[in-house]
């Protein structure tokens, strides 16, 4: 991690002006400001269309009683996106539009997602419209201590998950801070 972090606070500012000041004497003032200029126009806009259409992605998986796990994702890859356009420089440019494709999203969500799955653990956090706060953190289950629960049975003594679209996301929590 702290080398991830001194890459961008340290490295990257660097490489982004000395991308800049070499674009610049190649093609000139004028043509490197265009260039920096049309790319954040461009991420802008597509940008914008692509936030709209996640939403109404979300929307529509609201009100059909699916979870949008998919749409919440894009939308998070989305937003980081746009913060890489916002960044003026070329490097910053060109990963913030490599992240509107959506094909480039799913593979980053593939692999964040296997990555999560491989550590073995997770914490989910999640607010009640009463303001409670519900910290739970999602384990892997040992299933000779995990207790059986009733109902249909997979072949590890857990239920088997509903069939429907979507992942399916297995794990328990427990509720801190909750008040009568």
């Amino acid at each position: 991690m702290p080398f991830i972090l001194f890459i961008l606070f340290i490295a990257m500012p660097f490489i982004e002006l000395a991308l800049l000041i070499y674009l610049g004497q190649q093609l000139g003032f004028w043509p490197t400001i265009a260039i920096v200029l049309a790319t954040a126009l461009l991420g802008a806009f597509v940008l914008q269309q692509q936030g709209l259409q996640t939403m109404r992605r979300i929307s529509q998986a609201m009100a059909s009683g699916e979870p949008p796990i998919a749409p919440v994702v894009d939308g998070f890859f989305l937003a980081i996106a746009g913060a890489f356009l916002l960044t003026p420089g070329v490097v910053t440019d060109a990963i913030g539009l490599s992240l509107l494709i959506p094909p480039v999203r799913h593979a980053l969500a593939r692999w964040g997602v296997g990555r999560m799955l491989r550590t073995g653990s997770f914490t989910i956090h999640t607010h009640h419209s009463g303001g409670q706060a519900n910290t739970g953190s999602a384990e892997p289950i040992d299933d000779d201590v995990a207790p059986r629960r009733p109902g249909p049975q997979s072949g590890n003594g857990r239920p088997r998950p509903k069939s429907g679209p979507g992942p399916v996301i297995d794990g328990e929590f427990e509720e801190i801070d909750k008040k009568p």
